[in-house]
C-alpha cells in the first residue's frame, strides 16, 4: 500500500499564478515598504508598491510584441528584483518562463534557447554578448532585453545596441497594464526548469500553475502550521528579512524568493555570490533563517572569514539541492554557538520543489532525516522489478501528487519512462522511510558502486572523509575494475598539506567496512 502523508491535504489552487503574485505586491504595499533590496549596495531596492507598478508595464510591453498565450520567455539573469517582475508578467500574459544559468556556455544557452522555443529573452549586461551568440540559430526569438544588473551604480546600456536588442527601460515606458487571459491553470506552463531528471541531458521541466501554486502554498502552510510554532513561536514575518542567495534560475533559489514574497517579506538578495557581502548581511540584518546548499554549509564550515563576522543571530538552517553530511553540520554547530537546527529538505524539480519538509519532532535536529512526506503526496518505495517494498526496505521513491509536473517539453517517451500510468513519478532517489513518512535518503540510483555485488552508496564514503580535519571537500565515483565490477575512486581537497594518500587509507581502513 502506498503511504499517505500524515499531514491534512490542503485546497488544490486553482488561481492563475501570475494573479496571485500580482494580488501579494499589492497587499503587502500596504504592510511593508521594502520589497527587495540589493546586498551589493542596499540603496538600491524596490517597495512593493513598485512591483506591481512595473510589472504592469512590463505586461503592456509584452502585449505590444503579441506575446502571449503558450509563449516562452527565456531569462538569463542574475538574482535581481526584474527577475520577478519579469516571471510575474510573462505569466500574466499566460506564457512561461525558462531561466538558464548566468554561468552557462553559449552552447548551452543556444540548446536551452531552441529547445523551449524561447520568443523574447530578458539578459543581464555582463551576458549580453554570450546570449547574442547563442541565439543566432534560435529561430523563433524576436526580441533581446537587456538589463543592467552586474552594477547598479552604472548607467543602463542604450548606446549602440545591435539590431533587436532593447533596454530594459524602453519597457518601463509602456503604461501599466492588465488584461486578464484565459489561463488553464492545470495544463497551460507557468514555469520551466531545465533538469537532467533520472538520466540523461537536460529536460524542459513542465510545471503548470496548477502545478507550481498548489506546491507554494502546502509549503507556506507546513512551515507556518508545523514548523515555526515548533521553533519559532514568535516569528513575524514583517519584521524577519530574508537573506536569498541561492541563483533564481534555480527552482530552489527561485521559491524561496516566490515564499518571501508570498508571505510579506523584506529580501535580501545576492546578485552574484560573494562571501563578504553574504556574511555582512547576516550581520547587519540580523538573519535568523537561511535556506542554503550543502557547499555553503561546507563553508560556514570550513572557511576562516566566517570568524570576521558577528553571526549570532543565526538560528535556523534548512538544507536542500544535494545530500548533506553529518560531519559537516558537526563542525558549523561547534562553530556556530547559537545556531539551534539544521534541517534537511528533499525533492526536485519534478515534483514543483519539494516533497518532503522539517517536522521539527524534538528539540534536537534530525540531520539524518531527509524531511517528512508533506501535505498532498503519498508515495511508495520499489526495487529494481517494479515490486512494492515495505516501510524501512530501501527501493526506489516513487511520487504522486497535484503537483508532479505535466512532463518533459517534447519528449514523450522520456516523460513515460519517469511518469507511469498510474501517475507515480519514478525519481530515481533510493530511500527508505519509517512509519511517519519520515525519509531516509540513500543516494542515487545511478550513482550506486556495486562491488563484488554489494551497494556502496558514494554519499556515505563522501560523509566519512569529510569527517578528517584535513579534508575540505571529497566526492566518490565508480570506476570500473577488472575482477570486482566496480570500485570507489575518491577526489580529495586537502585543507591540511601534511595529509597523504596512505593517511587516507589508514584513515578509511578504521572507519569503513573494506570488502576487496
Amino acid at each position: 500500500m502506498p503511504f499517505k502523508s500524515i499531514f491534512p491535504s490542503i485546497p488544490i489552487e486553482t488561481q492563475p499564478f501570475g494573479e496571485r503574485l500580482l494580488k501579494s505586491f499589492w497587499q503587502n504595499s500596504i504592510k511593508n515598504e521594502k520589497a527587495i533590496i540589493c546586498a551589493e549596495n542596499p540603496k538600491y531596492f524596490i517597495t512593493y508598491k513598485n512591483l506591481y507598478i512595473q510589472t504592469l508595464s512590463v505586461v503592456g510591453f509584452l502585449e505590444s510584441k503579441k506575446f502571449g498565450h503558450g509563449d516562452i520567455a527565456a531569462l538569463v539573469l542574475s538574482n535581481s528584483w526584474e527577475f520577478l517582475e519579469i516571471v510575474t508578467a510573462v505569466a500574466l500574459r499566460g506564457g512561461g518562463v525558462s531561466a538558464a544559468s548566468v554561468l552557462f556556455t553559449d552552447y548551452e544557452l543556444e540548446r536551452q534557447f531552441i529547445d523551449c522555443k524561447a520568443k523574447i529573452i530578458f539578459v543581464c549586461d555582463n551576458n549580453l554578448e554570450r546570449v547574442l551568440k547563442a541565439s543566432k540559430n534560435c529561430k523563433t526569438q524576436t526580441t533581446i532585453i537587456v538589463i543592467q544588473v552586474s552594477d547598479r551604480t552604472l548607467p543602463e546600456p542604450s548606446e549602440n545596441l545591435p539590431f533587436g536588442v532593447i533596454p530594459f527601460s524602453t519597457v518601463f515606458s509602456f503604461p501599466p497594464s492588465f488584461t486578464a487571459v484565459d489561463i488553464n491553470v492545470e495544463r497551460d506552463i507557468f514555469l520551466l526548469p531545465y533538469s537532467s531528471g533520472t538520466t540523461g541531458s537536460p529536460k524542459g521541466v513542465m510545471l503548470s500553475h496548477q502545478n507550481y501554486s498548489t506546491l507554494m502554498s502546502i509549503f507556506i502552510n507546513h512551515i507556518e502550521k508545523y514548523v515555526y510554532p515548533k521553533i519559532a513561536p514568535s516569528w513575524n514575518y514583517e519584521k524577519e528579512v530574508a537573506l536569498l542567495s541561492m541563483p533564481f534560475y534555480h527552482i530552489y533559489g527561485f521559491s524561496i524568493l516566490i515564499k518571501s514574497i508570498l508571505c510579506g517579506q523584506t529580501c535580501v538578495i545576492l546578485t552574484n555570490f560573494d562571501k563578504e557581502i553574504y556574511l555582512q548581511s547576516i550581520q547587519n540584518y540580523k538573519i535568523r533563517e537561511l535556506y542554503i546548499v550543502p557547499t555553503l554549509l561546507m563553508f560556514f564550515a570550513n572557511d576562516p572569514i566566517v570568524d570576521s563576522f558577528n553571526l549570532s543571530s543565526l538560528e535556523f538552517m534548512n538544507i536542500a539541492a544535494a545530500p548533506t553530511s553529518k560531519s559537516i553540520c558537526k563542525k558549523v554547530f561547534q562553530r556556530l554557538q547559537t545556531l539551534k537546527r539544521i534541517d534537511i529538505s528533499f525533492g526536485l524539480s519534478e515534483c514543483s520543489l519539494a516533497c518532503a519538509l522539517p517536522n521539527p519532532i524534538s528539540d534536537k535536529a534530525r540531520i539524518d532525516i531527509a524531511g517528512t512526506l508533506i501535505s498532498n503526496y503519498e508515495m511508495k518505495v520499489i526495487d529494481k522489478n517494479g515490486n512494492e517494498l515495505k516501510c524501512g526496505e530501501i527501493g526506489e521513491l516513487c511520487l504522486r501528487s497535484p503537483t508532479i509536473m505535466l512532463g518533459y517539453l517534447g519528449k514523450p517517451e522520456a516523460t513515460a519512462e519517469v511518469i507511469d500510468d498510474e501517475g507515480w513519478l519514478h525519481t530515481g532517489d533510493l530511500i527508505k522511510y519509517d512509519s511517519q513518512g519520515n525519509i531516509y535518503s540513500i543516494d542515487r540510483l545511478k550513482e550506486i558502486i556495486k562491488v563484488k555485488g554489494y551497494q556502496v552508496a558514494p554519499a556515505e564514503l563522501e560523509d566519512i572523509l569529510l569527517s578528517h580535519y584535513g579534508i575540505a571537500d571529497a566526492a566518490v565515483i565508480g570506476i570500473k575494475h577488472e575482477i570486482f565490477g566496480e570500485v570507489p575512486k575518491a577526489f580529495i581537497v586537502k585543507s591540511n598539506e601534511s595529509l597523504t594518500e596512505q593517511k587516507i587509507l589508514e584513515y578509511m581502513n578504521g572507519k569503513f567496512f573494506i570488502f576487496i
